[in-house]
């Protein structure tokens, strides 16, 4: 066996748009870093529609926004305001408290707007959940990108197949964008403790068994996989090594800390937060949260 474990996705209805939920599951909270992961879209709207993220707060985790298509303009409370394209990284480090939003921009609102992409939150190390937060992009021309055989690969963050990525990780992991235009195959190797592949768009084959669009193959360690598809596919390579510490995730808040979620919510209730220039509007904690 080389799949470990298949979780499927929940599909969550974020009102204009709807997002498949992967990570955290019940099968799976994290692999490596990686505790969150969002497939939003694919979603089109007519002229003036678009998508509005309100501002809200994180702790202990860096952000990482990757899109397929369309695109999204992100302000933050260190005063970051960039548009982020297809291709592109948009990496947040939130350290010990950050606000950001996430919006359509006026000129995608426009005219008839598809957005589709990857949300992902990545757990920080304990020695560095309380930096200073700070905001990089990083244009796609930046990135390694490679052919192999019918694929097309971009190493989005961290380290894989022989090449280094830019963005600035502050943990062993990887991840990959692999777009296959054809059949083909593609062999991950067992770098990392911890890997898994999410089928994007189309379908692949692993070990025989054949997957659809929304899966997420975690692999067994210590193996190589080859993944093969039949035709036009799209997977995201993801892992990297486990943490010691366990991992809190409470509504925005990620942290090895209970306590310090606790007094994050006690931040955003009272507005204790720094603001997000040019993007004042406000989001009440969930009741939920407690």
């Amino acid at each position: 066996m080389l799949v470990e474990t298949v979780v499927t996705p929940k599909a969550r209805d974020l009102g204009d748009f709807a997002v498949r939920r992967v990570l955290p599951a019940l099968q799976r909270q994290m692999i490596g870093p990686f505790i969150f992961f969002d497939h939003m879209g694919p979603a089109h709207f007519p002229p003036g529609k678009g998508i509005d993220v309100r501002p809200h707060p994180h702790i202990n985790l860096a952000t990482i926004t990757y899109l397929f298509d369309g695109e999204l303009f992100h302000r933050d409370s260190t005063g970051a305001a960039q548009n982020i394209e297809p291709g592109a990284v948009n990496w947040m480090t939130a350290g010990c408290g950050i606000t950001h939003s996430e919006r359509s921009s006026a000129t995608s609102r426009a005219g008839y707007m598809d957005i589709e992409g990857i949300q992902c939150w990545i757990a920080l190390p304990v020695s560095h959940e309380q930096v200073e937060p700070s905001f990089e992009h990083y244009p796609a021309h930046l990135l390694p990108q490679w052919q192999s055989g019918a694929w097309t690969c971009r190493l989005i963050a961290g380290e894989a197949f022989g090449k280094l990525s830019p963005v600035n990780t502050l943990s062993p992991l990887f991840y990959v964008d692999c777009n296959a235009s054809a059949a083909g195959s593609l062999t991950l190797d067992c770098n990392y403790t911890e890997r898994a592949v999410y089928v994007a768009q189309g379908k692949i084959v692993v070990n025989g068994r054949q997957f659809q669009s929304g899966s997420m193959l975690v692999l067994v360690p210590n193996t190589d996989v080859t993944i093969e598809t039949d035709g036009p596919a799209r997977v995201m390579l993801l892992g990297g090594e486990p943490f010691a510490e366990r991992r809190y995730i409470s509504w925005n808040f990620v942290s090895s800390n209970e306590r310090r979620i606790a007094a994050a919510k006690d931040r955003w209730r009272e507005r204790l937060f720094p603001p997000v220039a040019g993007d004042n509007e406000f989001i009440p904690l969930p009741e939920s949260s407690p």
